[in-house]
């Protein structure tokens, strides 16, 4: 008898723990990825990649603008996140079609999928990492860091929770070595730049893709 309630204990453990670690899927009303590269590329340029969602999405002009005569910058933003089992695959399928040799990429990614613990966002970084890193071989990383909101949302974006993304992935990406672009303590001191509680006006957007510009040239290959 002692057997098995030993038996049952462990097996009720175990269950306990496949269902604390099972992958679950949380999807947003509306879904997204968007693209966009240089018209005609500069062969002689180095090519540069940001990633990340609708944030990376606005200060993509203004990064290329930047780095203009530097590097051909392209993008790939999705409101896909970490946690997500489709965000690997969008990263795998982007980098099969594009078919480009990146030098550099700055990635993000924390806006989005809010239905995920803080505990999901430690467990699941790792593979934005490998994602990249796979599809990009020999490329520089840099990490950019989760931009604050104006207004905390119920469900959705907070800046404490944003700040516990960050957290987590800074501790990540030191191990990994990957440089930080801190894109947070720089729009933090622009709160007045929101265009909303999460997104930045025009000129919030060119403040950030200077930075972000500045963190990209700084591991560019000597030509």
């Amino acid at each position: 008898m002692k057997r098995l309630v030993l038996v049952g204990i462990v097996l009720g453990l175990a269950i306990h723990g496949f269902a604390e670690n099972a992958r679950h899927s949380v999807t947003e009303k509306i879904e997204w990825t968007y693209t966009d590269r240089p018209e005609k590329p500069d062969a002689a340029l180095a090519n540069v990649l940001l990633v990340g969602d609708s944030i990376t999405r606005a200060y993509y002009a203004a990064t290329a603008k930047d780095l203009e005569g530097k590097a051909n910058v392209y993008y790939f933003a999705t409101s896909c996140s970490v946690g997500d089992e489709r965000l690997k695959p969008q990263l795998a399928e982007y980098f099969k079609m594009m078919s480009v040799k990146f030098a550099v990429v700055h990635f993000n990614n924390g806006m989005h999928g809010w239905g995920y613990s803080e505990a999901e966002f430690r467990r699941y970084f790792p593979e934005l990492v490998a994602a990249v890193k796979t599809g990009a071989p020999g490329a520089k990383l840099v990490w950019a860091t989760v931009t604050p909101v104006r207004k905390d949302k119920d469900g959705g974006a907070t800046n404490a929770r944003i700040d516990a993304r960050n957290a987590i992935a800074a501790e990540q990406v030191k191990a990994e070595g990957i440089p930080v672009d801190d894109q947070h303590a720089l729009m933090l001191g622009h709160q007045d730049l929101h265009a909303d509680d999460v997104h930045f006006t025009s000129a919030g957007a060119a403040i950030q893709g200077e930075q972000v510009a500045g963190s990209i040239e700084k591991l560019l290959p000597l030509k």
